[in-house]
C-alpha cells in the first residue's frame, strides 16, 4: 500500500528562520512552502518537512542522510559554506570527517543549527 507513495522525512526545529538560513541558504536546498507552523524545501524532488516544535529532541543518528556521488567534493564544499563535521571518539575519519565502513561505503556526518544529526553517503 504504501511502496507507491512518496516518502515525506520531517524534522522538527524551533526557528523556522534559522533553519531557513540553513537547509536553504547553507545546504542550497530551494524553499517550496513556508508557514508559520512548518516550511517545505525541495531537495532533489525529494520534499523534506521542517515542523516548527517548541524543543526539537536530536537523534544520536542521522534523521536525514543525502545520497551522493563525490563525499570529498561534497564535504568540501559543506564545509566553505561554513558546515562543521562531526568527529567521533570511535570511529577513524579522515581530515575531511568522513569514515570508511568495511563494506567501502564513506559518511560524514554535520548538525542543523537544532541539533539534528544530518549526514552525506558515498555508497560503496
Amino acid at each position: 500500500m504504501l511502496a507507491s507513495s512518496e516518502l515525506v522525512p520531517i524534522v522538527g526545529v524551533a526557528d523556522l528562520n534559522r533553519a531557513r538560513d540553513f537547509y536553504g541558504g547553507v545546504l542550497g536546498l530551494p524553499v517550496a512552502d513556508e508557514s508559520p507552523f512548518a516550511m517545505v524545501v525541495d531537495s532533489n524532488g525529494t520534499m523534506l518537512r521542517l515542523t516548527a516544535v517548541e524543543k526539537p529532541v536530536p537523534a544520536p543518528y542521522s534523521v536525514v542522510a543525502w545520497k551522493v556521488s563525490d563525499i570529498a567534493a561534497t564535504v568540501d564544499e559543506l564545509a566553505q559554506r561554513g558546515v562543521t563535521f562531526v568527529r567521533y571518539d570511535s570511529m577513524v575519519q579522515d581530515d575531511g570527517g568522513v569514515w570508511t565502513a568495511p563494506d567501502g561505503t564513506k559518511v560524514a556526518w554535520f548538525l542543523d543549527p537544532e541539533g539534528n544529526n544530518l549526514s552525506v553517503v558515498q555508497f560503496a
